[in-house]
């Protein structure tokens, strides 16, 4: 599968950004999606994730109750809704997907088979 992340951009603190990860073929629903992110000097961590079907999410203790993850699954598309945006949100985002047939919802970056090329959030205070 590949992916294309879109969205980013500068934003103030306090904003809102919304993220989209496209993704072709015809087989999107059998992968379980996910967003990190990386801060220049920083690891790879992730922020967010979704089950196949959508019913299961995970979220970083950093940005609950800030940031939603969704899907549609008819569109190929996983969504990153963030609001109440903090200069420390600042990093590049990539989604990415679990090509495995497992049932959880891996945190890490070895879990993800497949990544999308990265888009820049910049949030200034």
């Amino acid at each position: 599968v590949q992916l294309q992340a879109s969205g980013g951009g500068l934003v103030q603190a306090g904003g809102s950004l919304r993220l989209s990860c496209a993704a072709s073929g015809r087989t999107f629903r059998r992968y379980h999606m996910g967003w990190f992110r990386q801060a220049p000097g920083k690891e790879r961590q992730i922020v967010a994730s979704i089950s196949r079907s959508g019913d299961r999410t995970y979220y970083v203790d950093s940005v609950k109750g800030r940031f939603t993850i969704s899907r549609d699954n008819a569109e190929n598309t996983v969504y990153l809704q963030m609001n109440s945006l903090k200069p420390e949100d600042t990093a590049v985002y990539y989604c990415a997907a679990d090509g495995s047939s497992s049932s959880y919802l891996f945190k890490t970056p070895g879990g993800y088979d497949y990544w999308g090329q990265g888009t820049q959030v910049t949030v200034s205070s």
